[in-house]
Order: C-alpha cells, then sequence, then structure tokens
C-alpha cells in the first residue's frame, strides 16, 4: 500500500508499506508534518505486528503530529513517557529546517535513515542516521542528535527493519519518490516483520 506522491512545502515525499503475510494490519507508521520553519520526518515501528504494534505506533504518531515544531530529543522523550503502557516503539526522526538548510536527525532502535546527495565532483553520497540502542516506552539512552547541511535535490529514504538493510543499493535518484519508495519495498522487503519505506526529497527555498 501507498499513498501517493506528496507535496508538502519544500518537499516531495512518498511511503510504500506492506505488513507481514497473514496480518491485516501494518505496524509501521509514519509521519510527514509541516510547521512554521520546518517539516518533521518519522518513521515508528511498533514492536511486533498486528493491532498492538499498529496501537503503539499510533500512538507515538499522534504525540508527534502535536509537537511537530520542538527538537526531536524532546520528541522522543515525549514518546517514551507517553508509550510505557503500550509494547513501545522504535523510531527515527527527522527536523528539516529551511532558514538553515540543515536536518535535525536521530533514532531509537533499528529504523534506519539515509540521506542521499549528489555532488558536483564527487558523485553520490550517502550518510546514515546515528542508531542508538533503546526501546521508545521501555528503555531509551541519553539523546543526542545530528544536525547535517542539506540542499534542494538531497534525498532522505528512512526504513523499517522489515527490509534489508542494503534497501537504498542501486537508488535511482532522478526516480519519482513514490517510484523510489515501491522499488525499495518490492526488493528489500524480507518478508518476516511489516515493513515500510519513505522517501523525502528536499527542495530548499527555492520553491518559495
Amino acid at each position: 500500500m501507498n499513498a501517493g506522491l506528496q507535496h508538502l512545502g519544500m518537499v516531495d515525499w512518498a511511503v510504500a508499506a506492506r505488513p507481514l503475510e497473514g496480518q491485516a494490519v501494518c505496524g509501521d507508521l509514519h509521519l510527514v508534518r509541516s510547521f512554521d520553519q520546518g517539516v518533521l520526518v518519522a518513521v515508528v515501528d511498533g514492536v511486533g505486528h498486528g493491532e498492538q504494534a499498529r496501537a503503539a505506533a499510533r500512538a507515538a504518531v499522534e504525540i508527534l503530529e502535536r509537537n511537530a515544531d520542538q527538537p526531536v530529543t524532546v520528541l522522543v522523550k515525549l514518546c517514551h513517557e507517553a508509550l510505557m503502557e503500550t509494547r513501545g516503539v522504535v523510531m527515527t526522526v527527522a527536523s528539516l529546517q529551511w532558514p538553515e538548510n540543515t536536518m535535525s536527525w536521530l533514532g531509537v532502535g533499528n529504523v534506519e535513515g539515509r540521506l542521499l546527495r549528489n555532488r558536483p565532483g564527487f558523485g553520490l553520497c550517502s550518510e546514515s542516521v546515528l542508531l542508538r540502542g533503546g526501546l521508545v516506552g521501555y528503555q531509551i539512552p541519553p539523546l543526542y542528535a545530528v544536525v547535517v547541511p542539506i540542499r534542494a535535490g538531497d534525498l532522505m529514504i528512512f526504513a523499517s527493519d522489515g527490509l534489508q538493510t542494503d534497501f537504498d543499493s542501486s537508488v535511482d535518484c532522478s526516480a519519482s519518490p513514490q517510484q523510489i519508495a515501491d522499488r525499495v519495498l518490492a526488493r528489500s522487503f524480507k518478508g518476516t516483520d511489516d515493513g515500510i519505506a519513505l522517501v523525502v526529497r528536499y527542495h530548499g527555498r527555492t520553491n518559495e
């Protein structure tokens, strides 16, 4: 299942997700939410699968949506405090800021994040989010966000552990976000858990 290509402020994005075979719902959810000077992007993976996993992920997404303008460290702490009576989640959260052209991101658990950028003279460069061990709603480590510069045309791909870790290999960065998300899911889905791929292309301030 996918949401189709979406345009939000200065990003285009798309998602593709699939539940574990035999499950009616997917416990891997996403959020792309604009705020005053940026956009918050997240993938949340509820522990396990089925309705309880989805409920935990949904609770986290609702907190992120209500507080999208907050620093990513604050957002993870808010989710942790609210999810202690649930199965818990793993998550990666990224806050893209228009004025500075920066992205602040962090991950707790195993939701992978990749930043892909084409740079003249260097070709395609890849950078990964720093993942810290832990489970939001049960136990989290000290939280430190990493801030990286971003430019128009940069591509971010977020994937749950239902996908192979080399999901970003052979990505055609010239394709649309929906084409990339669909291909990543089709090629990398393990079939042993729910899976999701969220693709975001940053356009910067040039589209204002």
